[in-house]
């Protein structure tokens, strides 16, 4: 199975532990906020499914914002 990551910003889940009182470790994962967006492509003038974060959409907006040119096929592999 592929780790699910964010197409800008390639954040994925990480590996800690939980730490009680006594200083117990348990083993936790902490997740990105990853979404599963229908986004625009202004690339290709399509529509592409991607994994993004929360951050990686405020990151797109900004770009457009800016007329930046970017392509969401390249950013994806």
């Amino acid at each position: 199975m592929a780790k699910k990551q964010c197409v800008v910003h390639k954040k994925s889940s990480v590996v800690g532990y939980n730490v009680s009182h006594s200083k117990r470790r348990t083993h936790r994962r902490v997740y990105a906020n990853l979404q599963n967006k229908r986004l625009f492509n202004p690339a290709t003038n399509s529509f592409v499914r991607v994994d993004i974060s929360a951050q990686g959409l405020r990151t797109l907006a900004k770009w457009e914002k800016e007329g930046k040119k970017y392509d969401l096929l390249k950013l994806v592999k």
